[in-house]
């Protein structure tokens, strides 16, 4: 059977994102559950929380994501202008297994290299050299 996931993602904002989720841990597990969630998963990031959903369909998810508890909920988070995300997919921890590597710089917009400018010799009238008549 194919999961299908989806992801509530929440940034801290004027309260940390930990005690949403500590507010609402319980009535979304039961809620997704008793709506025909399979599996749940809580993800602690340093800026948030991602609750991870994972559904036999997209029916299920739809049925979850029309509960007034869970609309409340969602109007409940931290930052409510720019702290919730709604999306398909895992989030949180679904990225690369290795960290990624530092690209070169790219060569082009570098600053030149300085040029080495040759001291200018000038010579003045009536001065001698040492060790010259």
């Amino acid at each position: 059977m194919d999961l299908q996931w989806w992801s509530i993602e929440v940034r801290d904002g004027a309260f940390p994102a930990s005690r949403w989720r500590d507010a609402h841990d319980e009535f979304l597990a039961e809620a997704a559950m008793t709506h025909g969630a399979r599996t749940w998963n809580w993800v602690l990031l340093p800026w948030g929380v991602v609750l991870e959903v994972a559904f036999a369909d997209e029916e299920g998810w739809g049925r979850f994501r029309r509960l007034p508890a869970v609309q409340a909920a969602l109007d409940a988070v931290p930052d409510p202008v720019s702290g919730l995300y709604v999306y398909a997919g895992r989030g949180g921890n679904s990225g690369a297994v290795l960290p990624r590597r530092p690209r070169p710089l790219p060569a082009t917009g570098a600053a030149p290299l300085p040029e080495s400018v040759e001291p200018r010799i000038t010579a003045r009238p009536g001065l001698r050299l040492a060790g010259t008549l």
